[in-house]
């Protein structure tokens, strides 16, 4: 047996173009905080943001509002117990305590909505006086479960979007816009 030397680019031979450059995503972010402030003035309002992607939208969006808020970040995975069978489970909980406050989960992005209607019935068992939803981008098109946004950023399409907290395989998270990977 031969073995073939591997060949291959790391980072692999790519090209990002800008769909929402940095000082239009801070726009909206400051639109939806203002708006989120306004809402909540007088409450007692936890933050969630689901990591790894909405790391970065949380904390621009946090530091965005005019009242104050906790902070928290809960980590999620991914599996497959069977071919056409995904579960979801919290790989980091959230430390605060959600009893009796107002909790607004952040998130990067949503698709099916899946993963958010799972997220939301199990920080609801935490006894939340209410729970918002807030993503930077969303895909309406994608839903399939009957998860309705309270903030939203941006409609986009199905295409392959990175930067701003999204990524591919771990790569371009830091990328200070979002844009279409083309590879």
């Amino acid at each position: 047996m031969s073995l073939l030397p591997l060949a291959f680019e790391w980072p692999p031979a790519t090209t990002v173009e800008v769909v929402f450059d940095e000082a239009r995503i801070r726009n909206r972010v400051d639109e939806l905080a203002a708006a989120i402030s306004t809402d909540y003035v007088g409450h007692d309002l936890v933050m969630i943001g689901i990591l790894k992607g909405a790391y970065v939208f949380t904390c621009d969006l946090s530091r965005a509002l005019s009242i104050p808020a906790v902070v928290d970040f809960a980590s999620i995975s991914r599996y497959r117990r069977a071919p056409d069978q995904r579960e979801v489970r919290i790989t980091h909980n959230v430390e605060a305590d959600l009893q009796g406050k107002d909790v607004l989960l952040v998130e990067d992005i949503i698709d099916t909505g899946l993963t958010l209607h799972y997220l939301v019935q199990e920080f609801g068992r935490r006894g939340p006086q209410s729970m918002a939803l807030c993503s930077l981008l969303d895909r309406p098109d994608l839903r399939l479960a009957d998860t309705q946004l309270d903030y939203t950023g941006f409609e986009v399409s199905d295409e392959f979007l990175v930067g701003y907290g999204l990524d591919f395989r771990e790569q371009y998270r830091n990328l200070p816009y979002i844009g279409r990977l083309a590879l």
